[in-house]
C-alpha cells in the first residue's frame, strides 16, 4: 500500500511540472526546435519557435 501511494505521489509530482508555453492561440508550442510534423512560423516572448501543425498556418496568397 505504501508503494502504491508513492507511486501515486510521484506521478501527480509530474504532472504538476511547468508544461511548455503554448502559442497561436493554444495551437502551438513553444520550442527551441519544432518536431517533425511541425513548422515554424512565429517567435514566441522568450525568442524560441512557435511550433504549430501545418494545418493551422495560413497560406499566403
Amino acid at each position: 500500500m505504501k508503494f502504491l501511494r508513492l507511486i501515486l505521489t510521484v506521478t501527480l509530482l509530474l504532472v504538476q511540472v511547468t508544461p511548455a508555453m503554448k502559442c497561436w492561440g493554444k495551437l502551438g508550442r513553444c520550442r527551441t526546435t519544432c518536431e517533425q510534423n511541425e513548422v515554424f512560423y512565429i517567435f514566441c516572448r522568450n525568442e524560441v519557435m512557435c511550433c504549430v501543425n501545418p494545418k493551422y498556418v495560413p497560406v499566403g496568397n
